[in-house]
């Protein structure tokens, strides 16, 4: 792998995976709101921060997200939906990496392989939903999984090569989680970063439009 884009480089997991990368000699692109004021609810922000980027790359991984709108905390009741909330959480998880799709299909190269790889969570899994609650969250990474799913068959008529995968990281500590862990066992942003990218090292062509675990095993819709 010669080249990366991180989008959300800054963050837990998105900086992990360009540290790893970067140990590997991968030359790295990084975007993110706190370095670069990429906003990924708006799409000329995003338009914009990939327009001024030239060439190709093996590799975009979009690390984006958030587990409640902010000021908010997932819902565990239908009583506590509220429509703004429910829209910060889409525009977050579902919108802004389908904009980043869309204005990334240029950086994707036509002759060789390359992936376009997204962070989803099992939450967003509907087959695999025995809990209930955290409904926004899950909606959301629900909807971000059918973008990933049908940019892939767009991109397989134009980028035969590309592969675009929905990845489940496991749980990670980072800021993003500190407030909703309790007891639960987390692995290190450093470790999810080695297990995604041994994921990554291993996918085919076979793999796009998928949604796989940490492990690489496919997770249900």
């Amino acid at each position: 792998m010669e080249r990366a884009l991180i989008i959300g480089s800054s963050g837990g997991i998105g900086g992990a995976v360009r540290q790893a990368l970067e140990a590997r000699g991968t030359r790295v692109s990084g975007l993110s709101r706190s370095a670069d004021g990429l906003d990924v609810t708006d799409e000329s922000s995003v338009a914009m921060a990939l327009g001024a980027i030239e060439g190709t790359f093996d590799l975009i991984f979009v690390a984006t997200g958030a587990l409640a709108a902010p000021g908010g905390a997932p819902e565990k009741s239908l009583n506590a939906l509220k429509p703004a909330s429910m829209r910060d959480q889409f525009a977050v998880n579902a919108i802004g990496p389908a904009m980043v799709l869309k204005h990334s299909v240029r950086l994707i190269p036509r002759d060789r392989c390359a992936v376009f790889a997204v962070l989803s969570a099992r939450v967003g899994s509907i087959g695999d939903n025995a809990l209930g609650g955290w409904y926004s969250y899950r909606a959301s990474k629900a909807a971000l999984n059918q973008i990933v799913h049908t940019g892939a068959i767009e991109l397989s008529r134009s980028h035969r090569q590309a592969i675009c995968v929905a990845l489940h990281p496991g749980t990670v500590r980072t800021s993003f989680t500190a407030a909703y862990l309790g007891r639960h066992p987390a692995v290190a942003p450093e470790t999810a970063a080695s297990n995604l990218l041994g994921v990554i090292d291993r996918l085919t062509r076979a793999d796009s439009g998928g949604f796989l675990d940490w492990t690489g095993t496919p997770v249900p819709w």
